[in-house]
């Protein structure tokens, strides 16, 4: 595999590392960790053993991806955003085998200093903002803030905000894309002419 390290990185035999990845400044790669191609890893990125982390994420600088923690394809994790994995920790208590799984899905945004509270699954291309406190699921495309963390609207995959009609159907300003918002849950119904 032909991936880059700084010279200051640690990556510990056994590692998975795919092409086109770089490894920044300080950062820790545990043995087991699998990571795909072209990722990013800031300065100061740990990632633990038992960390899947998919192709094109990003993970920016300060931030732990500890075990029990996926991470699908064009993922982006903002500066010192946080992951946990247990849910009650006491420095007294053992609780390694309590650890509760975290999925992000493709293409969610995790904004900087945000938090990701263990067992919960973020949806594909959803938006968490800078500072929010996630406790629990957060549906596809959905625009999250604040502590605890609320939802507030709906982002397009390429990250604009969405501004639904009186039929239940907005584009992407961007792209074009189109999407169809039925009760709580927001599709993609058909990509427009930028894609």
């Amino acid at each position: 595999m032909s991936f880059w390290k700084h010279d200051s990185a640690v990556v510990d035999d056994g590692a998975r590392i795919g092409d086109g990845t770089r490894v920044w400044h300080f950062s820790h790669v545990c043995a087991g960790a699998l990571i795909g191609d072209k990722c990013s890893l800031g300065q100061g990125v740990f990632v633990g053993n038992d960390v899947v982390i998919g192709n094109n994420v990003r993970i920016q600088n300060n931030v732990s991806v500890y075990d029990a923690v996926a991470l699908e394809d064009d993922v982006f994790c903002g500066p010192s955003m946080v992951f946990t994995n247990v849910y009650n920790p006491r420095a007294a208590v053992a609780r390694k085998d309590e650890y509760r799984r975290t999925l992000v899905r493709r293409g969610a945004t995790l904004g900087a200093n945000c938090t990701i509270v263990c067992g919960v699954t973020v949806g594909p291309h959803a938006f968490i903002g800078a500072g929010a406190v996630v406790q629990k699921d957060v549906p596809a495309f959905a625009l999250m803030v604040g502590v605890p963390a609320r939802q507030i609207g709906w982002m397009s995959r390429f990250g604009e905000r969405l501004e639904f009609e009186a039929d239940g159907t907005a584009n992407c300003p961007h792209t074009g894309d189109r999407y169809r918002l039925v009760g709580e849950q927001c599709d993609l119904i058909s990509e427009g002419p930028a894609q």
